[in-house]
C-alpha cells in the first residue's frame, strides 16, 4: 500500500499572536507549515491581517476550527461554515480540520463537549459532516478529541469515531496526545487503540503536552511540553501508519518561539528517522511476499 497523499508535509506549528509578527519577520528554519483557528483570524484587517495575509502567501497553512459544532443538537450555522469556506479560498488553506465533538446549543459553550456514542449519534453527525462538505466543496477532517465522560455510551470510543470516518467518508486528524489522555483517564490501552484507527485518513497529526492532576486523572491543556510517552505513541503511529505531517500544539504558558521550534525540530528529527525504518521494513514483506 502506497502512503496517503497529505496536503502538507513535516513539522508544523500552530500559529499564535504572541509570536505571529516575529514568525513573519524571522520566520524559523524548522517549521514545514502553520495551523490556524479560522474563528481567530476571519475578517480580521490592519496590521494582523496584513501579517496573516504575508504569512499565507508565503508558506503552507492549514485550519482547525474551534466552532463548528459538528455534534451540535442544534442546527448547523450555515452563513459561518459559508464564511469559513470563503476564508479558506481566499488564503488558499491546505487542509480544514474540525473536533469532533460539540460546543453550543443555542449559544455557545465555550467547551468541547463528547458526543455520545451511540448509532444515533453516528448518523447526526454523518449527515451535519456531509453537508458541511458540500458546502465548502472539499473533505474535512474530524480529531479525535479528549473527554472526561460518556454518558450513554453504546458504542467504544473507537467504534465511533471509525464510524463516522466510514459512513461520512471524511478523514482524520490524528492527536496523539488525546489517545494518551484518554487512555489514562478511560483506562484503556493506548497502543490498542491507535492501530484500531483508519491510517489512510490521516490528514495530519497533533501532539502536545497536558496536565496531570492525579495518577489516573490527565487534562488537555496544550499548556505544557510533550512529555516521553506521547512521544513514544507518536513514534508507533509512524511505524502503524507511516510518515505523516506532524503539528506541535501550544495554546498558553507560551514560551519564546525558539523554546517551541525546538520541539518541531524533534517531530522533524522522528519523521527523518523512521522513513528509512519504514521503507526497509516494506522491501523485507515484498522479499518474503
Amino acid at each position: 500500500m502506497s502512503e496517503p497523499t497529505h496536503p502538507v508535509h513535516g513539522a508544523g506549528l500552530g500559529l499564535r499572536r504572541a509570536f505571529a509578527a516575529v514568525a513573519a519577520e524571522q520566520p524559523p528554519a524548522e517549521v514545514d507549515f502553520w495551523e490556524i483557528a479560522p474563528e481567530n483570524w476571519m475578517g480580521v484587517g490592519g496590521r494582523w491581517g496584513r501579517v496573516l495575509r504575508d504569512l499565507t502567501e508565503r508558506f503552507a497553512f492549514v485550519c482547525h476550527g474551534l466552532s463548528l459544532s459538528i455534534g451540535s443538537p442544534a442546527p448547523l450555522d450555515l452563513d459561518f461554515v459559508r464564511k469559513v469556506k470563503v476564508f479558506l479560498d481566499e488564503h488558499r488553506i491546505r487542509a480544514y480540520t474540525e473536533h469532533l465533538s460539540f460546543c453550543s446549543d443555542e449559544g455557545h459553550l465555550y467547551d468541547l463537549m463528547p458526543i455520545p456514542f451511540t448509532e444515533e449519534a453516528v448518523a447526526h453527525v454523518v449527515s451535519r459532516i456531509r453537508q458541511v462538505q458540500d458546502i465548502l466543496e472539499r473533505r474535512i477532517a474530524l480529531e479525535n478529541v479528549s473527554y472526561y465522560a460518556a454518558p450513554g455510551q453504546q458504542l467504544s470510543e473507537l467504534e465511533f469515531i471509525n464510524a463516522v470516518l466510514r459512513e461520512a467518508d471524511c478523514d482524520l486528524l490524528l492527536d496523539v496526545n488525546n489517545i494518551h489522555v484518554n487512555s489514562i483517564n478511560h483506562a484503556y490501552d493506548a497502543n490498542a487503540f491507535l492501530d484500531g484507527l483508519p491510517g489512510e485518513r490521516v490528514v495530519y497529526g497533533h501532539i502536545a503536552g497536558h496536565y496531570q492532576e492525579a495518577p489516573d486523572l490527565r487534562v488537555d491543556t496544550h499548556g505544557a511540553d510533550v512529555i516521553e510517552p506521547v512521544w513514544g505513541l507518536l513514534a508507533r503511529a509512524y511505524q502503524r501508519f507511516g510518515v505523516f505531517p506532524t503539528l506541535l500544539e501550544r495554546d498558553f504558558n507560551i514560551p519564546p518561539l525558539e523554546q517551541l521550534t525546538q520541539e518541531v525540530q524533534r517531530i522533524s528529527q522522528m519523521q527523518a528517522e523512521h522513513r528509512p525504518r519504514i521503507a526497509r521494513t516494506r522491501l523485507e514483506r515484498l522479499a518474503y511476499a
